[in-house]
């Protein structure tokens, strides 16, 4: 008598799905992802014409199997988990509205200050502050020692102090 195919796939079933897992295992060092890896292989099974598969049982699932662990590998290096930190920096602080449009308000108040410094002056207080740079990577960005930089600095964020009224000094 010949077995039908739900006999087949039970068969195929007791007989691989342990060795299945930990094959999956090994690839993708999960184990639940393991069993899903496993569970769409035999998933495949039941939509293939069984004819086909026939006596190359084994080596059809281990190549499926393997098939769609890669699979998964590769979907998770393209789909990052965002951490807090990188999910803040791409989100913002939040900042109350209200909060937020004072703080805009004084930024814009302080470029205004920020013009009547010499170019020179200007020019490095925004490389450091606003585009984060170093002394050395100003220098080399302005053609300026790195001294000179670093001078340029602290006389214009004292000429800067000496500018802005009190209320803007304040936070």
């Amino acid at each position: 008598m010949e077995e039908t195919r739900e006999q087949f796939i039970e068969r195929a079933l007791a007989d691989y799905e342990s060795p299945l897992v930990g094959y999956a295992m090994n690839i993708v060092h999960d184990v639940e992802r393991a069993r899903d890896v496993v569970q769409d292989t035999f998933i495949r099974l039941c939509q293939q014409d069984l004819a086909k598969v026939g006596v190359g049982l084994k080596s059809w699932l281990y190549t499926v199997c393997k098939n769609r662990a890669l699979d998964v590998l590769r979907k998770d290096r393209r789909v990052e988990p965002l951490d807090d930190v990188r999910w803040k920096r791409i989100a913002g602080p939040t900042v109350a509205p209200d909060r937020q449009l004072d703080q805009e308000e004084r930024l814009s108040l302080v470029m205004q200050y920020l013009d009547r410094l010499t170019p020179n002056q200007r020019e490095v207080i925004l490389l450091k502050f606003q585009q984060g740079l170093s002394y050395q990577e100003i220098s080399e960005k302005t053609g300026l020692t790195s001294g000179n930089v670093g001078f340029l600095i602290h006389t214009g964020l004292k000429r800067l102090r000496d500018l802005l009224p009190a209320d803007l000094m304040q936070d």
